[in-house]
């Protein structure tokens, strides 16, 4: 069986640029990068290794519903001029890269069930919103912790089962994405009506069963539950255009 390592460009370079002091200084940036990625094809030996980056295209997402990552921080100018050479300097080392056109959390998703299908398949990302794939083959991994992000994790943090974490987050909503979810509904509360009904379409139709104050706030929020719904998940059907044979990691690659 092989092992896919995928790569989530801007989630590790952003984090490892932002340890500098000042934003502006890239000095150095891409050698870091590269001993970074070094460091993974150490700790994991894939078969294949891709990193994907974001692109400039408005995301589905963002024509969905505008206020989508609203108030994030804008990369540093500098960062983004430094791309082209980091992504030069990872494929000096056998990485190529593949270039989203808007988000790259969809065509990561994409690249990893393609792949779990009949191999293994790691993300290294820290945005735990990978955690909604819940094929055995698929894990996730954290650069800078050193650690694997579990779905066991997550299911103890939000206190709902795997299955539920879409239902989780349209009702309590995703505050790093901007994604309100039904508001007055917070993660406790959610959890409390998953534990109780199962499901959100459930919830929805049990709204007779549930204390007037509550089922008031669903009932009016019921259009943003439904659209979060939408905005939480992953798509896993996104045009690669590419070979995974592409991105076998050469048995010369430095590590």
């Amino acid at each position: 069986m092989n092992t896919f390592l995928i790569i989530d460009g801007l989630n590790l370079v952003r984090r490892i640029h932002a340890a500098q002091p000042n934003e502006n200084d890239v000095n150095g940036l891409p050698e870091r990068v590269r001993s970074a990625c070094s460091k993974l094809l150490k700790t994991h030996a894939p078969t294949h290794v891709v990193i994907v980056w974001d692109g400039d295209g408005i995301s589905w997402r963002k024509r969905l519903y505008d206020d989508y990552k609203k108030g994030r921080k804008p990369m540093p100018q500098a960062l983004a001029n430094a791309l082209n050479d980091i992504k030069k300097c990872l494929s000096e080392i056998g990485i190529n890269s593949i270039n989203a056109e808007s988000e790259a959390d969809d065509v990561i998703a994409t690249l990893a069930v393609k792949v779990a299908q009949s191999n293994q398949a790691i993300i290294v990302s820290t945005d735990k919103g990978f955690t909604q794939l819940l094929n055995p083959n698929i894990s996730r991994w954290d650069y800078f912790n050193q650690t694997a992000l579990t779905i066991e994790e997550r299911e103890q943090k939000l206190a709902v089962d795997r299955t539920q974490f879409i239902d989780f987050l349209a009702l309590a909503g995703d505050s790093g994405n901007k994604i309100s979810g039904v508001p007055g509904i917070g993660p406790k509360s959610a959890a409390e009506l998953l534990k109780t009904f199962r499901t959100l379409a459930n919830i929805y139709n049990s709204l007779d069963k549930i204390g007037a104050k509550q089922a008031k706030k669903l009932e009016e929020g019921r259009p943003l539950a439904r659209l979060s719904y939408k905005l939480v998940q992953l798509q896993t059907d996104i045009a690669l255009n590419t070979h995974l044979a592409n991105y076998r990691v050469k048995q010369s690659t430095p590590t």
